[in-house]
């Protein structure tokens, strides 16, 4: 199997898992409900792909993609910060020069609007389901309440968002979130270590709030980079304002923002520090020269700003965004890289004229001098977790339409209106990867198990599920008797893909000397491994067999008669099962070598 195989179905994997998630809110409704896009119903859109708009349009060739993704910045949110930054008439480097063919003599672009950006590393039907002991530190246990049971790796589940983070194995993870890596893993192979130390034992360079040792990285064949540069959110850039009632006093005091001293740009450690290390960390790479990379940027906290009704914490975070977009832009080759920058949802705050009476607001001075006023109406109080983002009970998302700009090749895909889920396609299709629900499940039609023996143990190791990400088995005896098998009722049972690496399964139930069958499934694909085996007995010395040895007693590979699996299916009820799809709120950053040859 060939790295770039891997690669290729990884992508393609999580990606067409992504695509249930984000259709999940029209499946709800009654199949044979018309909606207004194309005047399809809900069966045809749920079907993989069907949302799409832009289908008959060609897609480029590039070697790399970037996607910025800013978390809640919708029109307003841009506007805002763009006005109070730069003035009325002002310009941002980054997201007003995407998409404008004369800023960089990119003839390739293009801006247009659409209707919300699934995750690239996790499956999770809980969004709170961050590590195996839950939302905590790793003091306390709380997994029952923010994971499903089923999920859970000591319920024989696919494990938490940030286990599956490292299963994802991206080449760069770099973000905040640290505290939560240092909860203990409660199942599998690693149960008793925090998941910093099952990090660093699956070869990872970690790095834990060190801007410094952050910025000393270097590429290491092998090795990829995890790291976490906060306790929780990371500090915002503008210490925060607080949106209040009517009242006079703030026109004639408008609210200046003033710059945070715990801001990890004062550090080394902002969003565009970050992209700068990533692609230097890509780039040093030789795959990457080979076969380009896929990398994804997230401002994350725009969205929680807003959420807590704080204009400058916002404002900052976008500006921090816009810098990172900028560097990007100036530091790649628009001629074999396409740059997406887009958002997920848009946010409540708006420009008026004046302050509202219904609603709280904050008054601001702009770069050009004059009264801003932003209102917040979504909520009747600023509430803020102690990380002065969202609690619950503030602001709220809107659902307008989203701005999407693009430069590169491909470019031309984002103009007028289009579907969240063509966004994948533009991806998929420009860097040659799967995008067809057939064409990703071949991708695991070279799978092959096999039994070994190993320190006198038994455990099967799979490889080849490129169009995968979880896999289901069953043991069964000479009798046909079940003797272990995965839990298979949810999305997230199972057994987590190891990305283009060995993913194993213990054995506990065979015995020396007895016959058996094992079936592995892949659960995205259908693809089925059968392996029929007899455990070896004690040799004449009466040792354990397998002591020392890595003992291969039998193999099978994919018959390919694939069968649906529970993530197989693209149908409105298993829309349904897969509900959303989370990703780790903390992480800022995912990037992954993902370019495949034509």
């Amino acid at each position: 199997m060939s790295n770039r195989k891997a690669l290729k179905g990884a992508i393609a994997a999580i990606a067409s898992v992504a695509t249930l998630g984000a259709l999940a809110a029209p499946a709800l409704a009654d199949e044979t409900t018309t909606y207004n896009l194309n005047g399809k119903s809900v069966a045809e859109l749920a079907q993989h792909g069907g949302a799409q708009r832009i289908a008959a349009i060609g897609n480029g060739n590039a070697k790399n993609v970037i996607l910025f993704i800013g978390d809640g910045m919708g029109d307003s949110e841009i506007t805002v910060a763009r006005d109070y930054l730069k003035g009325a008439n002002g310009h941002f480097e980054g997201l007003d020069a995407v998409g404008q063919s004369a800023e960089l003599g990119d003839t390739n672009a293009g801006t247009g609007q659409y209707t919300t950006p699934a995750v690239l590393e996790s499956h999770s039907t809980e969004r709170g389901c961050y590590g195996p002991q839950g939302k905590t530190d790793g003091s306390s246990n709380d997994a029952l309440k923010r994971c499903l049971a089923n999920q859970l790796k000591e319920n024989g589940g696919i494990g938490s968002i940030s286990e599956q983070l490292l299963d994802t194995r991206a080449d760069v993870t770099i973000g905040g979130g640290s505290k939560y890596f240092r909860q203990t893993v409660q199942g599998g192979e690693y149960a008793g270590k925090t998941v910093w130390e099952q990090a660093k034992e699956m070869g990872y360079q970690t790095v834990e709030n060190d801007s410094a040792a952050m910025n000393a990285l270097e590429y290491k064949e092998g090795q990829p980079v995890l790291a976490l540069m906060s306790d929780g959110n990371m500090p915002t850039k503008f210490n925060p304002s607080k949106a209040t009632a009517q009242d006079p006093a703030k026109d004639a005091n408008p609210t200046v923002c003033t710059m945070n001293d715990k801001w990890l740009g004062n550090q080394g450690s902002s969003l565009k520090d970050m992209t700068k290390k990533a692609l230097d960390l890509l780039e040093a790479n030789p795959a990457s020269d080979a076969n380009g990379y896929f990398l994804q940027v997230e401002g994350a906290s725009i969205d929680k700003q807003d959420h807590a009704g704080n204009a400058c914490g916002q404002i900052g975070e976008t500006d921090d965004f816009d810098q990172a977009i900028a560097y990007a832009m100036k530091n790649v080759d628009l001629t074999n890289t396409l740059v997406i920058v887009t958002a997920d949802h848009a946010h409540t705050s708006q420009i008026l004229n004046a302050q509202p009476a219904y609603a709280l607001s904050t008054v601001l001075k702009t770069a050009d001098g004059n009264n801003m006023v932003v209102s917040y109406g979504t909520a009747e109080a600023d509430s803020r977790d102690e990380d002065g983002g969202y609690n619950g009970g503030d602001m709220a998302h809107t659902g307008t339409q989203l701005r999407i700009a693009a430069s590169g090749p491909g470019a031309q895909r984002v103009i007028g209106l289009t579907d969240q889920t063509d966004n994948f396609y533009t991806i998929a299709n420009t860097l040659g990867l799967a995008s067809t629900s057939d064409d990703q499940k071949s991708l695991s039609n070279d799978a092959k198990t096999e039994v070994k023996l190993t320190d006198g143990k038994y455990v099967a190791e799979s490889t080849g599920f490129n169009g995968d990400a979880v896999l289901s088995y069953e043991l069964k005896d000479k009798s046909g008797n079940v003797l272990a098998a995965s839990d298979s009722s949810t999305p997230v049972s199972g057994v987590r893909v190891k990305t283009a690496q060995t993913t194993s399964i213990a054995l506990d139930k065979v015995a020396e000397g007895n016959e058996y069958t094992l079936t592995v499934t892949g659960r995205q694909s259908g693809k089925t491994v059968t392996v029929d085996f007899q455990a070896p007995a004690r040799d004449s010395s009466d040792e354990k067999p397998g002591d020392g040895k890595n003992d291969v007693i039998a193999s099978g590979k994919v018959s390919n008669n694939p069968k649906s699996g529970v993530l197989g299916n693209t149908g409105a009820a298993i829309t349904i099962a897969a509900l959303a799809i989370a990703m780790l709120a903390a992480i800022a950053m995912i990037v992954k070598t993902a370019k495949i040859s034509r």
